[in-house]
């Protein structure tokens, strides 16, 4: 791998103002780390070009490439980089070391996976121990635990990934309770893969497939591996042919069937994905969020694909509208423990406890949701959690409780590709396991849930 703004080769060289090339970024990269394991706090807002840390946007954009990219990467390979790490420790780090960690897991991410000299990820860690009163007096076990992990990658870094899962226990312990340890296994491997790029196209995947260097996959979604460019850059961009969806993303929002004329509502709906699939199968939609930025966002994606809805900025418990719709989509805020491709920082920002937090909300709003539609209209849930306390529980304990809805289950052959994410209740289950192809990089989706219901009487 290779990320833009990579380090120097060979010592540290000096700029203007005596500031040593790249020790900004890794300075940057250690903090950054420290704020996603120790507070954890969401990688995406980190870094995020405009509202991020500090320390991330004073750097230029060639140092935030390479800062996202070792951070990606310490947290994906996370404990396979702590057990090489502990094997050149004659004791634990003391308990309070924390700064001294995140400056060996920065250090540690560049030299097994990242293309950076090893002299210059040794020498810059060293010199950033030295410039923190925290980490000045270990200066010289970060020199000799580094220069001992450099030579040896080659013998080592095979046989821990092998041994090793990514993940901290509750997260393990929760996939091998769902799942199975095999199935646990094939999902914290998958992991350790980059997402693909996916495509929902308004027409014609195939041409688009051609035109953008993917693939069309069974459901019609186009996919890409690498990008070539910068997602504006791209052909069709400009010209609103299509927009960025996960394959799994796109599977709820075609649970609905023949939605022609009818007035559909997409609850939490930014950033408009499944939205702009509603209105493209010739709904009359209305996209409720409680953000008032990201429902900006959403009209901005819909302008783009010169796609029209209504947009309502409100709290979806107080969403009182004068007339109820005919289907109803709620794509619940969730623990997103299905997108962690994506996003690495996943297991070790959220804990079980919030995943049964949030699952109490989701079942709130799917109370209130069921409210807004039409005796007979459809209701689709779902969320990109792998944890069965948002999915398939949650489902059959809300059946339970609210006679007034029923289950209407997804039958196989609907539409093209999505029989073998059916499960025997008739609901929708992905992992980022599934969808095997020809490689690693061009396999997998985001783990999702659906289930389908209608509102009796």
């Amino acid at each position: 791998m290779t990320p833009p703004g990579r380090g120097q080769p060979g010592n540290p060289q000096r700029k203007a103002g005596d500031e040593i090339a790249g020790l900004a970024a890794r300075k940057a990269a250690a903090r950054l780390l420290a704020a996603v394991i120790d507070a954890r706090t969401p990688l995406d807002g980190l870094t995020d070009n405009e509202h991020g840390h500090p320390q991330y946007k004073a750097l230029d954009g060639r140092d935030r490439a390479l800062v996202r990219a070792i951070l990606v990467t310490a947290l994906r390979y996370r404990m396979t980089i702590a057990g090489l790490l502990s094997k050149r420790l004659e004791k634990p780090l003391p308990a309070n070391a924390t700064a001294l960690s995140h400056i060996l897991n920065v250090a540690a991410a560049q030299i097994l996976f990242l293309d950076v000299p090893d002299s210059a990820a040794v020498d810059l860690a060293v010199t950033h121990a030295k410039s923190d009163p925290r980490t000045l007096r270990f200066s010289g076990l970060v020199n000799g635990v580094l220069r001992s992990l450099a030579p040896a990658k080659e013998a080592e870094l095979a046989p821990a990934l092998a041994a090793t899962s990514e993940a901290p226990p509750w997260f393990s312990e929760r996939l091998v309770s769902a799942y199975g340890a095999d199935k646990a296994r094939a999902i914290l491997a998958a992991h350790r893969h980059e997402a693909p790029v996916d495509f929902t196209v308004k027409a014609d995947p195939a041409l688009w497939a051609e035109r953008l260097g993917g693939i069309v996959l069974p459901t019609g979604t186009v996919r890409v591996e690498k990008l070539s460019a910068n997602v504006i850059d791209l052909p069709g961009f400009g010209d609103g042919a299509w927009w960025v969806q996960d394959m799994a993303a796109s599977l709820p929002a075609r649970l609905f069937g023949d939605i022609r004329g009818q007035r559909v509502a997409d609850l939490c709906a930014a950033p408009g994905g499944k939205t702009a699939q509603l209105v493209l199968a010739g709904a009359t939609v209305t996209a409720v969020d409680t953000s008032k930025n990201r429902l900006a966002r959403l009209k901005q994606n819909l302008d783009r694909l010169g796609l029209t809805a209504e947009l309502v900025q409100t709290d979806l418990l107080d969403y009182m509208p004068s007339q109820l719709f005919d289907a109803v989509l709620l794509d619940a805020p969730c623990s997103s423990t299905g997108t962690v491709r994506r996003h690495p920082d996943v297991p070790w920002t959220k804990t079980l406890a919030d995943v049964e937090k949030l699952a109490g909300l989701q079942r709130r709003l799917l109370a209130h949701a069921v409210t807004l539609v039409r005796p007979g209209g459809r209701i689709v849930f779902s969320n990109c959690s792998l944890d069965p306390i948002e999915g398939e529980e949650l489902y059959r304990d809300f059946l339970a409780e609210y006679p007034s809805v029923v289950a209407d289950p997804i039958r196989p052959g609907e539409f093209a590709g999505i029989d073998p994410f059916l499960t025997p209740e008739g609901t929708l289950r992905t992992t980022p396991a599934d969808l095997a192809l020809e490689s690693p990089g061009i396999s997998g989706l985001d783990g999702f849930f659906a289930a389908r219901m209608r509102r009796a009487g």
